[in-house]
């Protein structure tokens, strides 16, 4: 008799994990597949580090041939689920429409970048979702700098160093923060080369949120630390304050100023993977309905975890838990066990879990941190952030390791390799872990991206 089959619906921090569980711990119980765009794990927390050219791209990209053993991976974007024929469909990555059947679902989609209503954003403005953005990104910033190094019209040279970053939550403020490191670094090469920035010249990176203050959604004294440490980088940390329009120009704010700058960096937020809506089940600010065991109500052999699951809180009841990847790995976990369990192999668990505090990274030997809830910061919060990194990691750990030495005694790397352009990396898209194609734009992107 053939097995069952387990079908795992994205590679982020909570299908990776329920992968790697169900082929350590309930290797046999039945075929697992795993359905990914791409054929690796990205660690999303050390993307800005990529993207300021602290880490090389693999560094953050785990192999998930590699380490997920007896696991059977499949290349392609989910685009539908048929419920009542238990199948999955998915476009491969030559483009051939084909479908999977399951007897087991576990939809660990994932999210995408958080649109607002602000006219000019979505032709203007990149996210910071996936890898190609992260490789747009740190080619552009050189080559802004480049430009501007090479501009002789003083408007010109401060438009191109002016970079904005609007959401001062946790990914924001480690694109501010890293970036900021980056511009001056590249600034010092270009003025020791003898090209023209002015030496009372310094690139500018703005930080707009319309919180109270950065880091909203974490404890306090994380948000004081890292205000602390942008403002004396010097980082202009506007809080109560975003973008009203956006042109090819600058960005006009809400509180009526206009800034030139050629970088608008989006970093408001995440939604849910627009996969979960089109399904028609309960949702929850499109997130998956699901109870505490992670299944998906009426549907028992259908299961959903991490960014797009309303998972219930037990720690908080009447809440959900947050989009976190702390939350995402343990459901992970959990989700894992309960599938094995409606197998016939072992006990199902409700999913419960006490946040054990955040690190945040501010670049250089700077870091926030409360393990535990004991407020760190300066080089021991660094030292406990990059511990928790390499301990989380699945793979790559030596070679980070290698490159956060290397980065600690060189010269930050300037070369533009140019293989991201910017039609390739919409802000509108269904798809941030996969570049666009100019023809082709993924997830219905509506306008024309700014210019390169």
């Amino acid at each position: 008799m053939s097995r069952s089959r387990i079908v795992i619906v994205g590679a982020g921090f909570a299908g990776y994990q329920a992968a790697r569980t169900l082929s350590r711990k309930y290797r046999g119980v039945a075929e697992v597949v795993l359905v990914n765009p791409n054929d690796y794990f990205l660690y999303l927390p050390l993307l800005p580090e990529v993207s300021a050219g602290v880490l090389e791209p693999r560094r953050v990209s785990v192999s998930l041939a590699g380490t997920l053993r007896g696991v059977r991976l499949v290349l392609g974007e989910v685009d539908g689920v048929d419920l009542a024929s238990r199948k999955i469909t998915y476009v491969d990555p030559e483009g051939e429409a084909r479908e999977l059947g399951y007897d087991r679902l576990v939809l660990t989609v994932g999210s995408v970048n958080k649109l607002l209503p602000i006219p000019g954003v979505a032709e203007h403005a990149h996210g910071f979702r996936g890898m190609p953005e992260a490789l747009y990104l740190r080619d552009h910033i050189s080559r802004q700098i480049a430009m501007a190094a090479s501009s002789d019209d003083p408007a010109e040279r401060d438009a191109r160093c002016t970079f904005v970053v609007v959401g001062a939550g946790y990914t924001g403020t480690e694109v501010a923060a890293h970036g900021k490191l980056f511009t001056d670094s590249l600034a010092r090469q270009h003025r020791r080369a003898g090209n023209g920035l002015p030496g009372d010249k310094q690139p500018r990176w703005m930080l707009l949120d319309v919180a109270p203050r950065v880091l909203p959604g974490l404890d306090e004294r994380l948000s004081k630390t890292a205000h602390r440490v942008l403002a004396k980088r010097g980082v202009d940390v506007r809080t109560g304050t975003s973008v009203k329009e956006a042109t090819s120009e600058g960005v006009l704010l809400d509180d009526g100023e206009f800034v030139r700058t050629e970088s608008l960096i989006w970093c408001v937020g995440v939604r849910p993977d627009p996969l979960v809506e089109e399904m028609g089940l309960p949702s929850e600010k499109g997130r998956l309905c699901v109870d505490e065991y992670l299944q998906v109500p009426d549907h028992p052999e259908v299961f959903a975890c991490g960014d797009a699951a309303a998972v219930p809180d037990l720690t908080k009841p009447g809440e959900y838990t947050p989009m976190t990847a702390q939350h995402a790995v343990r459901q992970g976990k959990v989700v894992a066990r309960n599938v094995a369990a409606s197998l016939g192999t072992g006990e199902r668990r409700p999913y419960k879990h006490h946040d054990m505090g955040f690190t945040v990274d501010l670049g250089g030997v700077q870091a926030a941190a409360n393990p535990l809830g004991v407020p760190l910061s300066g080089p021991v919060a660094n030292a406990v952030m990059r511990g928790y990194h390499l301990a989380s990691l699945p793979g790559n750990r030596v070679r980070v390791a290698a490159d956060w030495l290397l980065d600690a005694v060189l010269p930050r790397q300037a070369v533009q390799l140019g293989l991201v352009r910017s039609w390739s990396v919409p802000l509108e898209s269904a798809s941030p872990e996969v570049a666009s194609h100019p023809y082709e734009p993924r997830g219905g992107s509506s306008g024309t991206a700014s210019s390169a």
